[in-house]
């Protein structure tokens, strides 16, 4: 067996917790950003009028702050003595002792937080360009409103959509940042051992795990892309 071949071997047998809690912890911050995003994409395509310009510089305005300075503000937000642990505290949602920051709570929010940009501008570009007249003619035909955003409005920002998910899944599944100032050992993510691998002189298996990250990701985004029906992307 070469030594290519055995440092592919190692990572994968000694790394593949770290590697799928990276998946996991991307997973569902792209969720939460879905959840948070497609409204407010919404909003600025459709309802937000003169305010249009504003919402958009309010989504962006994130961008001319440091992606470390943003990830530091959530350890003072998240911190043990902050306003939101206090509130969590009174209505006994965390024991006296408990805490947030340290927490996958904190890696997930602060990857949601920080890529849900990539998910807003994607789906308002594509929104923007929905017709309104067929969401009325929906209306026109008796289509209750959920039925219209189900079989007119959703299919047409499928492709935003799509694009949003590979822009906010793919950066937080290598992302170690966030890991790092928001939580705890056992919050590591793939960036992380990546990082301390290479600081640590193990560039062979630090490339390995690279290349293994790279190729599982790919091999998803293929998948998704096919079931999505938007090969077009690709």
């Amino acid at each position: 067996m070469t030594g290519e071949v055995r440092n592919y071997l190692v990572v994968l047998g000694d790394y593949r917790e770290q590697l799928v809690r990276s998946l996991v912890y991307a997973g569902i911050a792209t969720v939460a950003c879905i959840a948070l995003a497609y409204p407010l994409a919404y909003a600025i395509a459709f309802k937000a009028g003169r305010w249009r310009n504003l919402m958009l510089v309010a989504v962006i305005a994130p961008f001319f702050t440091s992606f470390l300075i943003r990830t530091l503000s959530w350890q003072l937000i998240l911190g043990d003595q902050a306003w939101i642990a206090d509130g969590l505290r009174w209505l006994q949602v965390l024991d006296a002792d408990g805490r947030l920051l340290s927490t996958p709570f904190a890696v997930v929010t602060g990857l949601t937080y920080n890529f849900l940009p990539f998910m807003v501008l994607p789906l308002y570009a594509s929104l923007e360009k929905v017709d309104p007249r067929l969401m009325e003619a929906g209306a026109d035909l008796y289509a209750s409103p959920f039925t219209t955003f189900r079989k007119v409005t959703l299919p047409l920002s499928l492709p935003g959509l799509v694009a949003g998910t590979l822009l906010t899944f793919i950066p937080a599944a290598g992302d170690y940042i966030n890991a790092e100032l928001l939580g705890n050992p056992s919050t590591q993510m793939i960036g992380n051992v990546i990082q301390n691998l290479f600081e640590g002189g193990s560039y062979p298996e630090a490339a390995a795990l690279s290349v293994t990250l790279m190729l599982l990701i790919t091999a998803m985004v293929l998948v998704y892309i096919r079931r999505a029906g938007t090969e077009e992307l690709v």
